[in-house]
């Protein structure tokens, strides 16, 4: 029988802002459905606390389409709608574009983007039938300012803040909204190999003179999928410090 509560999809929920999302979402009293290419502690320790209880997660590779969209389905016929996705999922493949090889340009664009449309395609079909709900796509402030190495990724990136801006023209009649979030530097696989000195460098050069914590990412997003963003659509919520100003 459907749930009573809302229901949150969201991708790659096994580590980092993923993970922090997936628990935001269960404290808010959500249903959260997620997927991730590998089974993580966190994951199992999610499974084995909730015990199948109002959170549900499978092993789905973002570059396999029909296995998102079989994804989807089993979300909606177990958890009984989805009013919110989170496209999280990302990978960071650096490296100067003269330079890199053409399968890490296909894998970046097939998980950042192609992965992301899919899931807001599938999600969309059930919302309209639901007559409701909400996308937020995460993006970088690499989709605002362009930096060395990550040409690639910023392309993938800015491409969905165009979704989001197009998607929400499309959905907005039906009283679905879209909206992305574009983080600053906070503690993310972007960030973790990077030198302290370099961390220090970049918090010099952010107004606010730090990097970003996980959960203020997380509250951005936890505000625009909430009914205090009800009026706002097809934005995208830079959360960054100042560091784009």
């Amino acid at each position: 029988m459907p749930q009573a509560r809302k229901v949150a999809l969201v991708s790659g929920g096994s580590r980092g802002l993923g993970a922090e999302l997936v628990s935001g979402f269960l404290d808010r009293q959500y249903g959260v459905a997620t997927l991730s290419r590998t089974k993580t502690t966190f994951i199992t320790n999610m499974l084995r606390a909730r015990k199948g209880r109002h959170f549900h997660w499978s092993q789905v590779d973002g570059r396999d389409h029909e296995a998102l969209r079989a994804f989807v389905k089993e979300v909606g016929e177990r958890l009984g709608r989805i009013d919110v996705l989170v496209n999280n999922a990302g990978i960071v493949m650096e490296g100067i574009l003269p330079t890199m090889r053409t399968r890490d340009i296909i894998e970046t664009v097939e998980v950042n983007l192609t992965a992301a449309l899919v899931l807001a395609q599938a999600c969309s079909r059930l919302m309209l039938r639901q007559g409701s709900g909400c996308i937020v796509n995460v993006s970088s402030v690499h989709a605002i300012r362009g930096h060395e190495g990550v040409a690639v990724y910023s392309a993938t990136k800015a491409a969905l803040d165009g979704l989001t801006r197009s998607l929400a023209r499309e959905l907005g009649p039906r009283q679905i909204r879209v909206n992305s979030v574009a983080p600053g530097y906070f503690d993310s696989d972007m960030v973790s190999d990077m030198a302290e000195a370099q961390k220090q460098r970049i918090a010099r050069r952010t107004p606010l003179g730090r990097l970003a914590r996980i959960d203020e990412v997380a509250n951005a997003i936890h505000f625009l999928t909430s009914d205090q963003a009800s009026f706002i659509t097809g934005q995208t919520l830079v959360v960054d410090g100042g560091i784009t100003c």
